[in-house]
């Protein structure tokens, strides 16, 4: 069960790096403390508000602690983001895990607001205040309990109010996979933080996500490669191509160098790491058409987005990329250094979703899969990764 405001709790314990998993760099706000997921390096070189949107909304990132209370009120600041036109999308979604299984949901109260108006480019931002979501029926007894703040909303968090005192759980022993894509990555239309593709394969592979899908952003972006080499993980993939292709930022030419350089800086810091290349789920408007996509404003009055892809066909002739070009020179590449390289490996997207899910479970803005296709993803990820001669499934 989840309220908001109910009886005042007998523990308050602030939130401290201890307690949160997930984020790479931690800010001190007014409100409190800011997870990021980029390093303040990175954040220094990125070029635009995008990233800086994205890597502030904290995609698999969970406090984790050990406690026998059984209500748990997680005090924070939310930040929503409304597009003008489109219907306000529900609050954020919490999940929390007792001893790793699911135990509850809930939403915030309180928090910023962000207005996007998508036709024009400009914001409006509207301060609000702290606030607070509240599990309360949980077990009388020792447990593990995280709680992973919703993956679309910038959150600041505050403190944790308790019926029992609070420490940080000691670490796991798990293996760390440090993930990089695009907003499939990051969560797009997924229910929960917890059955994001990603955040689902991790949890069905038993280890410990750091994840930096970062919405539009999976550019080959060098801070982000160096963000990546210096973070300590013992697995890591990258997923590389929509974004190449719908922001329409390089071409062919570029491509496989960009590719060699990022791929280059992460050996630099994990020289014998398990490193699994991911090419683009399918994406029909893309696989045969270049970018730039840009969404149908046209139908905002339906309270409705979809995208389309705006390049022309024939612009592959002249080395613009397209999903299927993509694939077949990451493919290329991988097996080339794959020869020095044994520990490379590469994960066609088309095996998390591709022409056969089409039909079934269409992408319903034509860019982003839905909630079922999240589950499917992860579950088919866990499988090819951790399963039995998968590029994760090492001892």
């Amino acid at each position: 069960m989840n309220t908001d405001a109910a009886t005042p709790l007998p523990f308050t314990t602030p939130v401290t790096p201890a307690l949160l998993r997930g984020a790479l760099d931690m800010e001190r706000t007014d409100a409190g403390l800011l997870p990021h997921r980029l390093p303040a390096a990175a954040r220094a070189q990125a070029p635009d508000g995008q990233i800086a949107l994205a890597e502030a909304q904290p995609s698999g990132v969970r406090l984790v602690f050990r406690t026998r209370a059984t209500v748990v009120e997680l005090e924070a600041r939310r930040t929503l983001t409304v597009y003008a036109g489109v219907p306000p999308r529900p609050g954020g979604v919490y999940d929390l895990l007792v001893d790793g299984a699911l135990a509850a949901q809930g939403s915030a109260s309180g928090g910023n607001v962000l207005d996007v108006d998508m036709t024009t480019g400009q914001t409006r931002f509207r301060t609000g205040p702290v606030g607070s979501v509240r599990f309360d029926g949980l077990a009388d007894r020792e447990k593990d309990v995280e709680v992973w703040l919703p993956y679309n909303e910038r959150t600041e968090v505050v403190a944790l109010h308790t019926d029992a005192p609070v420490t940080p759980a000691p670490a796991s022993g798990r293996k760390v996979w440090l993930h990089h894509g695009s907003s499939i990555s990051h969560g797009s239309d997924a229910a929960s933080p917890t059955t994001t593709w990603p955040a689902r394969a991790a949890l069905l592979g038993g280890v410990d996500l750091v994840n930096l899908g970062l919405g539009g952003s999976a550019l080959l972006d060098p801070f982000t490669a160096r963000a990546m080499r210096d973070t300590p993980a013992d697995l890591i993939s990258v997923k590389i191509g929509i974004n190449l292709v719908n922001a329409d930022v390089m071409r062919v030419r570029a491509f496989a160098p960009a590719v060699h350089g990022f791929l280059d800086t992460l050996r630099e810091g994990h020289p014998d790491t398990p490193l699994l290349v991911v090419s683009s789920v399918l994406c029909p408007i893309h696989e045969d058409t270049p970018g730039p996509s840009v969404p149908d404003f046209s139908r905002l009055g339906e309270g409705r987005v979809r995208f389309a892809a705006m390049g022309d066909p024939e612009g592959r002739a002249t080395g613009k990329l397209t999903l299927r070009v993509i694939r077949d020179e990451l493919a290329a590449l991988v097996d080339q250094r794959s020869a020095e390289d044994p520990q490379l490996h590469y994960l066609d997207g088309r095996e998390l979703y591709g022409e056969a899910d089409v039909e079934e479970l269409p992408l319903p803005d034509a860019l982003h899969p839905d909630a079922a296709t999240h589950l499917r993803m992860g579950d088919r990820f866990a499988a090819l990764a951790f399963g039995e001669g998968g590029a994760f499934a090492g001892p």
